[in-house]
């Protein structure tokens, strides 16, 4: 039976955990549960799963979080959180030799280089939960591509050319005619597959979701942003490929369901029947791909640009995005004000080395400082 610790367990993503440990009774015991707010709903998940150790991150604070995840008797933390938040309980659950299934590509966006080389000397495992990096980690399971599959095999990693991740596009990628000075946050809410958080799915419209799993995925993977590619894929059945060097690629293919890509995650390296919705490709008639249109969606280019200088600046970038979605969702920034704000701090930002804890932070806060007096001299 595993142990496992849920971070972010009142989110999407904590609640269909949950739903995985409810549906494969005798596999997983749940020994703490944390969420940011949500104590309500945070009390029912402990009583129903009888878990003791609960954290309330907004009011037990960043400590209690990181005496959580460091516990003797755990052999998992998924990790749900929203943004910057996850990083130190990340590496406090790393340090405490504790494997952890990622959801929170913000915290590889900013700090990869650091939590990757915390990852390597605790040996311990990053296994993804993200629907797109789950399915690169199932199509790479021959290749021992991961470098904690290296470290145990010996084998050399020089089979992969590109991956591939897919994107839904959100609400609007399929859409000319949108405005997007004037689409409200109910219409970028509103995302035509996938059930998510609001910051997320703001993400997922601006496309800046696909720039940050394209950072996470070159630290996860160890390959070089150049060999990272995106496609537009509506149906979101393909949820994205590796192409090997002799020209072969393969996919994972599923229903848009979460859970696969948390239950793999929880039970790797073995496969589980769970009752898990089948995917029916003759239903679905037709699956298309596009590139995606990078001049209306300037989110993508700043994510590689980020990912090209390197250092500090993918911090910043992801720091500006937190605040300038916040703005949006309340009401004080346009859409296209969230790519032109984080552009913005981008262009003002003097990039440097970024390989302690304490230089992520200042680079984090920095962003924030400058992204919200970017925001307020537009008001």
């Amino acid at each position: 039976m595993k142990r496992i610790v849920i971070l972010g367990s009142t989110g999407s993503i904590g609640e269909n955990t949950l739903k995985i440990v409810e549906a494969l009774p005798g596999m997983f015991e749940v020994v703490g549960l944390a969420a940011n707010t949500n104590e309500k709903r945070l009390l029912e998940q402990a009583k129903q799963f009888n878990v003791k150790a609960t954290v309330l991150a907004g009011k037990d604070g960043q400590d209690a979080l990181c005496e959580l995840v460091s516990r003797p008797d755990i052999d998992i933390v998924v990790c749900a959180m929203v943004g910057m938040a996850a990083l130190k309980p990340v590496l406090a659950a790393i340090e405490a030799g504790h494997d952890v299934a990622f959801a929170t590509k913000e915290v590889l966006v900013a700090a990869g280089e650091l939590v990757m080389r915390e990852r390597a000397k605790a040996g311990v495992r990053l296994l993804p939960i993200d629907s797109e990096h789950s399915a690169i980690f199932q199509c790479l399971q021959d290749s021992r591509r991961l470098p904690w599959c290296v470290e145990k095999s010996g084998a050399t990693p020089n089979a992969v050319e590109t991956l591939t991740l897919t994107a839904s596009g959100g609400p609007f990628e399929g859409r000319a005619d949108v405005d997007f000075e004037r689409v409200s946050v109910g219409e970028v809410l509103d995302h035509p597959r996938w059930k998510m958080g609001r910051k997320v799915t703001v993400d997922s419209a601006t496309m800046m979701n696909k720039g940050l799993e394209i950072l996470e995925a070159r630290w996860m993977f160890n390959v070089p942003v150049g060999q990272i590619d995106v496609v537009v894929h509506p149906e979101s059945v393909v949820h994205s490929m590796v192409t090997f060097v002799d020209g072969a690629s393969v996919a994972q293919l599923s229903v848009p369901d979460m859970r696969f890509a948390i239950q793999y995650a929880l039970t790797w390296p073995e496969r589980v029947a769970s009752g898990m919705p089948r995917l029916d490709l003759a239903q679905v008639g037709r699956l298309t791909f596009r590139a995606p249109d990078e001049g209306r969606f300037p989110c993508l280019r700043l994510a590689r640009e980020a990912a090209v200088a390197g250092g500090t600046l993918p911090a910043v970038m992801n720091a500006a995005d937190e605040v300038a979605v916040e703005a949006f969702l309340g009401g004080r920034l346009s859409f296209a004000g969230i790519w032109r704000t984080v552009g913005q701090v981008m262009a003002a930002h003097t990039v440097c080395a970024c390989g302690d804890l304490e230089t992520v932070v200042e680079a984090d806060a920095w962003a924030r400082r400058k992204a919200k007096g970017v925001i307020e001299c537009n008001e």
